[in-house]
């Protein structure tokens, strides 16, 4: 099932819609286990591997709370982006998202992937957050519908599936490339001391279709 983000007196588009770089605490999450969104230090190269245009065709895969969908649609300003989500609870946090935060161009998809992506245009860019244990299945369809010089960017929190997935890219052939990234936020302490927090590690991993 699909659905458009609805457009209320009190959501920031038109001239009003937010720029790019969403703090964590502006997206709506799941309780208790809140924080469990793509965090902004990870959103900024997942976005940025993407290759994201104004005019992009954007698949949101897993898209949990719609943190990706959200500030990729303002990037495609002139594109559309699906954000697609299997499970009620996350869909409910994304509605809202989509509703306080998008420019009016991200749609939602109500479904499990690979099954909810068949009737979707064919993409430039394809984020996997989440997939349900069927992450070969979308790779393979999402590879062959890619437009010629479009990106895949995966996102996992395992080593062993971070491989796979990097040589499964490069089978499908599409230019793969891996990276974790590791950050640490500063957090105050007493004496005016200031120190590091370390966020997990997640492994970036990125197909490239040639043009």
């Amino acid at each position: 099932m699909v659905k458009e983000g609805p457009l209320t007196a009190a959501s920031p588009r038109g001239n009003t819609v937010r720029g790019l770089g969403l703090p964590d605490d502006a997206f709506e999450q799941r309780r208790p286990l809140k924080g469990q969104i793509t965090k902004r230090e990870v959103r900024a190269l997942a976005l940025y591997s993407l290759g994201l245009r104004p005019t992009s065709v954007v698949w949101d895969i897993g898209a949990g709370t719609g943190s990706i969908a959200v500030e990729a649609g303002l990037i495609a300003r002139d594109g559309r982006v699906f954000a697609i989500e299997r499970d009620p609870e996350s869909l409910s946090h994304l509605e809202l998202n989509v509703e306080r935060w998008s420019g009016g161009n991200v749609t939602i998809v109500t479904g499990e992937a690979p099954a909810a992506l068949k009737d979707l245009p064919s993409p430039d860019s394809v984020f996997i957050g989440g997939s349900g244990g069927k992450l070969e299945a979308i790779l393979d369809l999402a590879a062959h519908r890619l437009n010629p010089g479009g990106n895949i960017v995966i996102n996992l929190a395992a080593l062993e599936r971070a491989q796979w997935a990097y040589h499964r890219l490069n089978e499908l052939d599409l230019s793969g490339e891996m990276v974790m990234l590791q950050a640490a936020r500063g957090k105050d302490m007493p004496g005016k001391t200031v120190r590091l927090e370390s966020l997990n590690p997640v492994f970036v991993v990125t197909g490239r279709r040639e043009a």
